[in-house]
């Protein structure tokens, strides 16, 4: 899919959603969709309630970037069909991270991650963590957890994200 603005044409890296067998919305298909936070925010921010999300997530981004993480997977209903999605999913790459400057409400997973969803809307977790026996986070995500089939989830490259725009009263 593209959008013309401008006499510019952007060509966004997000795919069309699929239907998976068993699964109540339509999903990304199989693979990691590498693409930036504009077209994550151009391709599921259509309602204010998935902009109000899409804020969460882009100072949950910033917040990652500043401790020196350099990618940031999103999963959950976010991604998919669903129109009114109660939070977002995720994980980072702790590779490169400095703890020290880390917020640590990121590393908070008490009370059903209660303190990041207040902060950010949604959870997010180290990829390496375990999210079940001998599953990591990264792989754990890609599985439709109503079918078990396999799914896409969108990855982000942050070390091209800029953050100049303000968003949620943060640059």
């Amino acid at each position: 899919m593209t959008n013309k603005e401008c006499n510019n044409s952007v060509v966004l890296m997000i795919p069309e959603l699929v239907d998976l067998s068993e699964a109540p919305w339509r999903v990304l298909p199989r693979g990691l969709h590498w693409a930036t936070l504009a077209e994550v925010e151009f391709v599921f921010a259509q309602n204010p309630h998935r902009r109000k999300l899409f804020m969460g997530l882009r100072n949950a981004a910033m917040s990652l970037k500043l401790a020196g993480c350099r990618y940031l997977f999103i999963d959950g209903s976010y991604v998919t069909a669903k129109p009114n999605p109660s939070d977002f999913d995720g994980c980072w790459a702790p590779e490169g991270v400095t703890k020290a400057l880390l917020d640590p409400v990121l590393l908070d997973f008490s009370n059903s991650r209660r303190n990041q969803k207040l902060k950010y809307y949604g959870e997010l977790f180290p990829s390496t963590a375990l999210a079940s026996p001998g599953k990591a986070y990264l792989e754990f995500f890609q599985i439709e957890k109503h079918s078990g089939g396999q799914k896409g989830i969108v990855a982000i490259d942050l070390t091209s994200e800029s953050f100049n725009r303000v968003v949620g009263g943060t640059t």
